[in-house]
């Protein structure tokens, strides 16, 4: 018998009735009731990734995320995650974030080690340089715009909506008016 995704979806709904239909499906449910966490805190918490909002209980013990699964009491995902959704694990407990940070001067071919404090110090030389440059305060009609259009700023899908929404103002604070997201392009 080849087992297709018709042949799936059938026998899945086909076991879904046998409980409706007054079969003892009572085991697993006590299974389910009892289970517990032994060790952690489970929170539930939305899916930084896109739009869409996916519920997913995260379990931490010790300040560390030893567990993520998607909510099945979550109206939008029943329970379950996207691949992305499912690799929260990982990037929560990744040690491949960087300790210094790759350098290459202009028409350099060569990249140099910086650190943090230094990078981030260049960084701001570098935005405030292109602002005072680009800064438009009035337009062609004289009206005032304060605007910078030397500088454009693109959130990333691993911003939840606190972080778009605080990098957004930031952003605008500035006088930055093209502003993106990468969910959108």
């Amino acid at each position: 018998m080849q087992f297709d995704r018709r042949a799936f979806l059938v026998s899945s709904s086909a076991g879904a009735l046998l409980g409706f239909l007054g079969f003892d499906l009572g085991s697993s449910a006590a299974y389910a009731a009892e289970a517990t966490v032994k060790y952690g805190k489970m929170t539930s918490t939305i899916c930084p990734y896109c739009g869409v909002g996916c519920g997913a209980i995260v379990t931490a013990t010790g300040g560390k995320v030893v567990n993520v699964e998607g909510d099945p009491d979550h109206p939008i995902n029943l329970g379950t995650l996207c691949s992305k959704g499912n690799a929260l694990f990982q990037v929560a407990n990744s040690d491949r974030r960087l300790g210094k940070v790759k350098y290459r001067k202009p028409g350099s071919t060569q990249w140099e080690d910086m650190d943090w404090e230094t990078a981030i110090k260049k960084i701001a030389a570098n935005i405030k340089k292109t602002r005072d440059e680009t800064f438009v305060a009035t337009d062609a009609e004289g009206r005032v715009v304060n605007r910078t259009e030397g500088i454009a700023c693109i959130g990333g899908a691993a911003l939840d909506n606190e972080e778009c929404y605080a990098y957004s103002k930031f952003a605008r604070a500035m006088g930055v008016v093209y502003i993106e997201h990468q969910a959108r392009i």
